[in-house]
């Protein structure tokens, strides 16, 4: 009888389609030299969130190893950087849901005998592959099996076309504020994408989990009451009492939703005070994306709408006028555009399938709600967006857009 293995490499992943929604998880157990799967398990779990999922997967995939080799050293691979860094001690574990499940994923083997890694998601394909596999069993009404694979497509085909249905027509106030948890996580719905038929048409292609961006502005400065103009030329205000307020209340609700994998900013302080106080709850860490950066007023920086018409009537005339106009000194609103969408296809391909905080300005949240629309440069003027308000956009692999949330407030009552 061989000995048991004195090493193994578990790999695992958790997915839900809605974040909360229909959820699944699926670990393989893999032999760190040959690469060939030891152990497999897989499992549709009912309504949860994404994060419940990844934890869901990595305890079984960890009980597995310990049935094969309870003495073996285990290396466990994910592409959940939450995951990843709060098992290794390296990140708090605050949201209430994970804290049992990882109290009893560290149960499972001696903590020297395991350690963690995150890998990108495109070496993560198996264990990704087995929790879609246990969701579209999930939704079939029968449990996973070894071999799924084959499982019925027209059911995750279904559920890609249903998604898109319900984002872009038919979701309502309650159902817009809820693309703050979801489709975002790529864990949650790539599954979708690897089952994919051909496309046949927008109802039916299958589109896979959409890109979100969750666009925050940030809270207010000495300067936002005033209406001033405050843009990337100026002097860089910090946020002011009631602004940090405003970012601990984003945060809180954010926390709660439990659905922001990744957070980016612009570079201006106070953007990057608001994110740094929601990387403080959701114990992320945070990306500068100079692309985000507020539109640079030139010579109007700091000051009122009407001081700049007394000063400069015939530059605001022409800026209000045309979107090549530029401030005196400054950027115009097609300059912005320009950088504001490279910045957007960035972030957009870089987290393909999940949900992204971006804390940014007026002017670029402004400016990807105009795209995602299709809406002409007027529309800037006509769309009202409060400090530390909350708007979400959806970016699907076909190129479309859906805007879910625009100015929610409802966090600072």
């Amino acid at each position: 009888m061989a000995a048991p293995p004195s090493e193994l490499v578990v790999e695992a992943d958790g997915g839900s389609r809605g974040n909360p929604g229909p959820a699944g998880y699926g670990a393989v157990v893999l032999d760190p030299v040959s690469g060939e799967p030891l152990a497999e398990a897989a499992e549709y779990i009912g309504t949860a969130t994404n994060n419940v999922a990844e934890y869901r997967g990595l305890i079984a995939g960890l009980k597995a190893a310990r049935e094969l080799a309870p003495e073996a050293s285990v290396r466990v691979r994910m592409d959940s950087k939450l995951v990843v860094e709060q098992m290794s001690g390296r990140w708090k574990i605050k949201h209430p849901d994970m804290k049992p499940l990882a109290a009893e994923a560290a149960r499972i083997f001696p903590a020297a005998q395991v350690r963690y890694e995150w890998i990108p998601r495109e070496r993560n394909k198996h264990a990704d592959r087995l929790a879609n596999e246990a969701m579209d069993a999930g939704k079939l009404g029968r449990p996973w099996q070894p071999g799924d694979s084959s499982v019925i497509r027209a059911a995750s085909t279904t559920d890609a076309s249903a998604a898109r249905v319900v984002g872009d027509q038919g979701a309502g106030a309650a159902k817009a504020r809820a693309a703050l948890a979801g489709p975002g996580p790529r864990e949650a719905t790539e599954a979708t994408t690897r089952a994919a038929v051909p496309a046949v048409g927008w109802a039916t292609a299958d589109l896979g989990a959409p890109a979100t961006l969750v666009l925050l502005r940030h809270g207010e400065t000495a300067l936002t009451p005033q209406k001033r103009f405050s843009g990337s030329g100026g002097s860089d205000p910090e946020l002011s009492e009631a602004g940090r307020r405003q970012a601990e209340a984003a945060a809180a609700m954010l926390a709660a939703r439990g659905t922001v994998q990744e957070i980016v900013t612009s570079p201006l302080l106070r953007c990057r005070q608001t994110a740094a106080a929601i990387a403080e709850r959701l114990g992320l860490d945070v990306q500068v994306e100079q692309g985000l950066r507020e539109a640079d007023f030139g010579a109007w920086e700091g000051l009122s709408f009407a001081e700049v018409k007394e000063r400069y009537p015939d530059d605001l005339d022409a800026w209000l006028s045309s979107p090549k106009a530029a401030p005196t000194g400054g950027e115009s609103f097609a300059a912005v555009t320009r950088r504001v969408a490279a910045a957007r296809d960035r972030l957009v391909e870089r987290h393909a399938g999940r949900t992204v905080l971006a804390v940014t300005h007026v002017t670029p949240i402004k400016t990807l709600v105009r795209l995602a629309l299709g809406a002409p440069p007027e529309s800037l003027f006509r769309m009202e967006l409060s400090a530390a308000s909350l708007s979400a956009v959806a970016y699907y692999r076909d190129g479309n857009a859906s805007v879910r949330l625009l100015n929610d407030t409802s966090h600072l009552r």
